[in-house]
């Protein structure tokens, strides 16, 4: 048995331990689950001790105890003369007084430090709205930028990113009870507060067997959502999407949208002075891009009730309303909010249009590059004619070459298909030197037709099976109106 002096036990009970963690232990009741501040948490919980830690146990003034220590698969160190002390979900303070309890009878008044070496891996969990639930097994503590300590945003990175109809506000942390003793304690993160204030405190610093879940959320806040897809947890902006867009538009289908590159000098190939494009350079694609990819809403489309269909991890589909026509009056950007994965956008008929409105939707940006009127009669191109949206009449007559030598130029008849179902007919007066008006150059929208009579219209209507054979719907339109 080995006698210390009590002068030089007692000086060195006065001075703190090196290596040991200043951390005040927190009483549980094993009874219950309890809902914990992560704050608190942060604060207060030191590294846990597990199997394939690598320590330093240090006994004062007895060398040969000293040494390097693994904490085996039964979660104990195998030390000189008292053999296994458990220390598995311990912290190394905890440890350090558990070792020494165990040397009591043998040393006089012990006393033991503890080191961490190396870190084992810890296992860690992941579900919820998530792009890839599951296990991972991360590194506890590294110098390597692209792992760093394991925290809440950490591990949703390594599971692909939170998808955008995640509720980041109600995230939790399950973790166990050391030796499984009572319920998991339950830890709330708000990484809203994290986006929004910086707040580091909800970026809860993970242990060996925590399980994150991320909820999700009950509606969508518009406000929040360009914000929440900017996140560094957020999911990744360089893979492409695969959306369906469906209702009014030229062309309704599914769709894979690639990322949108903001740096457009960034080459394919990377160097020092040349770097390959990063997620900071790409944005994600939104409801106008997938309309643009989709050819443009048509001239029926109600582009104030647009709906993204989105389906949550849960399997329960989200339903979001955008409304384009606040995009297009006041910039309101929020309308135009970011798609995931598995996305479906549907645009609605309108049940009624006014003519200002139609005039401002055709200039949209979501709205078709170009535009088909239908020019009959007495022109030199009679046929369809393809023309930017919102072209006047007269622009409209000039691309299909114009009045011919036979026509009745003060005049032309205009037909407009509403998305109503009905036809509005009415004769419009020709002056090239006008400009936009509804009444004598109203702007064309897709599929109006413009006819232009000869002597009488009866001659317009006898020759047009001959010259117009392309447009077979133009008609059955005059045939319905009785020309």
């Amino acid at each position: 048995m080995v006698h210390f002096s009590s002068v030089i036990v007692l000086g060195m009970l006065l001075l703190p331990s090196a290596g040991m963690a200043q951390v005040p232990n927190r009483t549980l009741n094993p009874s219950v689950a309890p809902t914990v501040d992560p704050s608190q948490t942060t604060a207060e919980d030191g590294y846990l001790l597990g199997s394939g830690d690598r320590v330093r146990i240090d006994f004062f003034n007895v060398p040969e105890y000293s040494g390097e220590y693994l904490v085996l698969p039964n979660g104990a160190v195998n030390l000189p003369q008292v053999g296994a002390v458990v220390v598995q979900g311990r912290t190394l303070k905890q440890a350090s007084a558990a070792i020494a309890a165990k040397y009591e009878p043998y040393l006089t008044r012990p006393i033991v430090t503890i080191g961490l070496l190396a870190a084992r891996p810890l296992r860690l969990a992941i579900a919820g709205e998530v792009n890839r639930p599951g296990t991972y097994t991360v590194q506890a503590v590294s110098a390597n930028v692209d792992t760093g300590v394991p925290s809440v945003t950490r591990l949703i990175q390594l599971a692909g990113g939170v998808t955008q109809a995640a509720d980041v506000r109600q995230v939790e942390v399950r973790r166990p009870r050391p030796y499984n003793a009572g319920a998991d304690e339950v830890i709330k993160v708000d990484l809203w507060q994290l986006v929004k204030a910086g707040n580091l405190r909800q970026d809860l610093r993970l242990q060996d067997g925590d399980s994150i879940f991320i909820p999700s959320a009950t509606t969508t806040n518009l406000d929040e959502a360009q914000r929440l897809a900017a996140a560094t947890f957020a999911t990744p902006s360089d893979r492409p999407l695969r959306i369906a867009v469906v209702g009014e538009v030229n062309r309704p289908g599914p769709y894979i949208l690639t990322p949108d590159q903001t740096n457009p000098t960034n080459q394919p190939n990377g160097s020092a002075s040349n770097p390959l494009p990063t997620n900071a350079n790409l944005k994600l694609p939104t409801v106008t891009r997938a309309i643009q990819t989709a050819g443009g809403i048509t001239q029926a489309a109600d582009i104030r009730r647009v709906e993204i269909r989105r389906i949550t991890q849960a399997g329960t589909p989200q339903t979001i309303n955008v409304d384009f026509w606040g995009l297009l009056q006041s910039g309101d950007l929020r309308q135009d909010l970011p798609l995931q994965e598995g996305d479906t956008i549907v645009i609605p008929t309108a049940t009624a249009l006014n003519d200002t409105e139609a005039t401002k939707i055709a200039a949209a940006s979501f709205a078709p590059d170009r535009i088909t009127v239908n020019v009959v009669g007495e022109v030199i191109r009679p046929g369809p004619v393809q023309v930017p949206p919102n072209t006047p009449l007269n622009q409209a007559l000039l691309a299909a070459g114009g009045f011919n030598n036979r026509a009745k130029k003060g005049e032309v008849t205009f037909i407009r298909l509403n998305s109503n179902g009905t036809v509005a007919r009415r004769d419009v007066d020709v002056d090239f030197a006008q400009g936009l008006n509804d009444k004598t150059n109203p702007a064309m929208r897709n599929n109006d037709t413009i006819i232009v009579r000869r002597s009488g219209f009866a001659a317009v209507t006898d020759t047009l099976g001959s010259v117009l054979s392309p447009i077979g719907g133009v008609f059955s339109i005059i045939n319905l109106l009785g020309f």
